[in-house]
């Protein structure tokens, strides 16, 4: 079966994890990517975190998976010889250097177009065009800087970071999409473009909820489904809102069975309109569907609290599976917490794709999570992240180099 991007070639200058969660993303869909990295010391993430001494670390392994490497001091003549054959030769260069570093290394904008017209050069940045243009930017302060921290949480507590690395990862995937609409384009215009995805851009259109709840705030003085109504009062920007759903459906997370002793006996409930008569029906209070109080779903904003210590009262009394298989007879809308353990440990996930367990020659069997985009025409195998350079004498043979040039340059430490 073919694959979707079959005969498109990256040039990936990305490291840590924001553009190789891009080009990891392009690589499964069957892009050629040839990942550049300094001889001896290769991108840091292969030896940070380690759990194995010696050996890449599954920060690595789960960044950089179906890729190539090669290894190039780039900053050597002879090695930009070699980086100017490669953007000739490849289809997109995708970067997260510092701002201002490929243009150091000579290799700006206008020099690679005059080397390839045709190539797209991606890049990751933390801000865009603007006062912090120039600042360095990791996971937690995109999530700052782009609004979600300052809306997860609690009330009565200080601004969250959230486990999902929505500053990293999400720009990569951000990124991933404009490079695809930029290869598209050049179908058309025949020509490459730049394209740039900002961490904090990228943050902020994953919060765009809560800019929308920041003018509504701004109309109304207040908003209903949080959990601050009717009891206390709203300031002029959009509060921490605890596990409120923040779609409009009022949400909560309760106990389950067991919760004393399991950190995730807890599941996720809907208190959706649709549904409300199932709700009560279940929990044993067939009473609210009728009483002026609870039957609007309107009249239930001022009942929040009580509504969910009761639903909780009965999702205690069951394990969070027993609460699911209940809830879904009903459609009503739930999910249980899983721990990384349970998920880890879920068939339905390795026979979807979705956790793949993948043998390196050096690390043995791990799991990794597989492609979360799932195409009919173009299906996604996983292989093993690459050994540091393990790819350069293929590569360097490719763009035209003999053995003896090929040792050569090695000798002199340009690969």
């Amino acid at each position: 079966m073919s694959k979707a991007l079959d005969g498109v070639r990256i040039l990936d200058f990305t490291h840590v994890q924001s553009g190789p969660t891009c080009t990891q993303l392009l690589a499964w869909f069957g892009a050629d990517v040839i990942k550049v990295e300094r001889a001896g010391e290769g991108d840091a993430t292969r030896g940070q975190l380690r759990d194995i001494p010696d050996v890449d670390s599954l920060y690595f392994t789960m960044l950089n998976h179906n890729k190539r490497s090669i290894t190039l001091d780039a900053k050597n003549p002879k090695g930009k010889a070699v980086l100017d054959k490669l953007i000739k030769n490849c289809d997109v260069m995708v970067e997260n250097f510092a701002p201002g570093a490929l243009d150091r290394m000579g290799f700006t904008w206008e020099r690679i177009q005059e080397l390839n017209p045709r190539m797209v050069v991606a890049s990751v940045k933390g801000f865009g065009p603007g006062p912090y243009v120039d600042c360095k930017v990791y996971e937690n302060v995109a999530q700052c800087a782009g609004g979600s921290a300052s809306t997860t949480g609690f009330d009565d507590g200080p601004p969250m970071v959230t486990g999902a690395q929505i500053g990293d990862s999400g720009t990569g995937l951000h990124l991933a999409l404009g490079i695809v609409a930029a290869l598209y384009q050049r179908n058309t215009t025949g020509r490459g473009q730049k394209v740039l995805a900002a961490m904090q851009d990228s943050v902020l259109n994953l919060c765009r909820v809560k800019l929308r709840d920041q003018q509504r705030l701004e109309r109304t003085g207040v908003m209903k489904e949080y959990p601050q109504y009717p009891d206390q009062h709203f300031g002029d920007a959009v509060p921490r809102a605890g596990n409120a759903s923040g779609g409009g459906q009022p949400g909560s997370i309760l106990k389950c069975k067991g919760w004393e002793t399991d950190p995730n006996a807890y599941i996720y409930f809907i208190t959706q309109g649709a549904v409300w008569p199932a709700v009560c029906k279940v929990i044993g209070e067939p009473g609210w569907i009728t009483d002026e109080a609870y039957a609007t779903p309107a009249a239930r904003l001022l009942h929040l609290k009580p509504i969910f210590a009761r639903i909780e009262q009965w999702t205690m009394t069951k394990d969070k599976f027993e609460v699911m298989d209940i809830l879904n007879a009903y459609d009503i809308p739930c999910g249980p917490i899983l721990s990384m353990k349970e998920i880890a440990e879920e068939p339905s996930l390795r026979e979807s794709g979705t956790i793949v367990e993948v043998d390196h020659p050096t690390r043995g069997k791990y799991l990794t999570v597989g492609n979360p985009i799932k195409m009919s025409d173009s299906s996604t195998e996983v292989t093993r992240s690459p050994l540091l350079g393990e790819h350069t004498d293929e590569v360097m043979a490719f763009l035209g180099y003999g053995a003896e040039e090929i040792h050569a340059m090695r000798d002199e430490k340009v690969i």
